[in-house]
């Protein structure tokens, strides 16, 4: 069973069961061609449809897909993530920091960020040298920094605090 939202607007549930496909419990029969990568002819009620697969996350259960030159931005929910929400256990997946610390001792050569930033998850905060190598730090999640503990040219302990968020 998923649970699909479509453009955050539209609600659609689809389940399959052997080799029934249901829809909003209305079983429906596509014959469906896989024509190239991510390109696929689907045939449904006598009506014809060249669907694409523009994007495909499946760590975030997105995808954005295109049926005949018409964007579609797909959210999925499986049975788990539909019980998580029941049990009011979702908001556990996201993930809460409010600081970072150095992953070990080094030499900050470059901040990035300004206090007052708002970041992305994976955007570049410093650069850290460790052992002659330099490792670029990234944000964890989306967030706002709060203060940054040191600037260029500071020497680093392994669990110093170098932003709170």
């Amino acid at each position: 069973m998923y649970q699909l939202k479509v453009n955050n607007r539209h609600d659609i549930e689809v389940n399959r069961t052997g080799e029934n496909l249901l829809v909003n419990n209305a079983k429906i029969e596509p014959d469906i061609k896989h024509i190239g990568e991510g390109i696929y002819h689907v045939i449904e009620n006598n009506r014809s449809y060249r669907v694409e697969v523009v994007s495909f996350n499946s760590s975030d259960k997105t995808a954005e897909i295109k049926i005949n030159a018409n964007t579609y931005s797909i959210t999925a929910k499986d049975q788990f993530d539909v019980l998580l929400d029941k049990l009011g256990l979702s908001s556990l997946n996201s993930t809460r920091v409010s600081e970072i610390k150095a992953p070990m001792p080094g030499m900050v050569l470059k901040v990035f960020a300004s206090e007052g930033d708002e970041v992305k998850k994976g955007d570049n905060l410093l650069v850290l040298e460790a052992m002659k190598m330099e490792n670029i730090i990234k944000s964890p999640a989306d967030v706002s920094i709060r203060s940054i503990k040191v600037k260029a040219g500071d020497k680093v302990e392994k669990g110093q605090i170098l932003m709170g968020f």
